[in-house]
């Protein structure tokens, strides 16, 4: 199975795309491996002098064009949550993973929708694990030499990862 994990932005929208590793049944390793391969990860960069509706626009124009590539089976992507010391975050974060979901509905791809802790939990065993934490975590379950940066895309990984676990 093919997971495209998603951790959408309005300025960088990680994505990361992983799949089950040969011999590998889901959620365990296979004899002496991970349990899935990292097919591909990286980020949009959109232009944050632009107004929100063409960053929008330019976000649904990168996102179909790395569904159509990569080809996933499922797409994972986290939940919107909004901390109630920065609701500004959550409204503007919304208006990236609203882009999202429609590309994913769209493409008739079944979604995952994972809280963070979740994901945190999953991948170190702490639901409240630092972006270094979650990039050396991403790197060592996957076998990576380097982790993975920026740190939205060890994020969006760990959420294919953890997509990719739940099944």
């Amino acid at each position: 199975m093919r997971v495209l994990g998603i951790d959408p932005g309005l300025r960088l929208t990680g994505y990361g795309c992983v799949e089950s590793a040969p011999g590998a049944g889901r959620g365990r390793r296979h004899a002496g491996g991970p349990d899935a391969v990292l097919v591909e990860g990286g980020v949009i960069r959109l232009n944050a002098k632009t107004t929100v509706s063409a960053r929008l626009a330019e976000l649904d124009a990168d996102l179909q064009e790395i569904i159509e590539r990569l080809r996933p089976d499922v797409v994972a992507v986290e939940k919107l949550y909004a901390h109630y010391k920065h609701p500004t975050t959550a409204i503007v974060m919304g208006h990236a993973r609203g882009i999202v979901l429609l590309e994913i509905q769209r493409a008739g791809l079944r979604l995952v929708e994972l809280g963070a802790t979740e994901v945190k939990k999953s991948l170190t065993g702490n639901g409240h694990a630092s972006k270094e934490q979650m990039q050396r975590g991403v790197a060592a379950q996957l076998g990576l030499r380097v982790v993975p940066k920026p740190a939205d895309v060890a994020d969006a990984i760990a959420i294919g990862l953890c997509g990719l676990r739940r099944g």
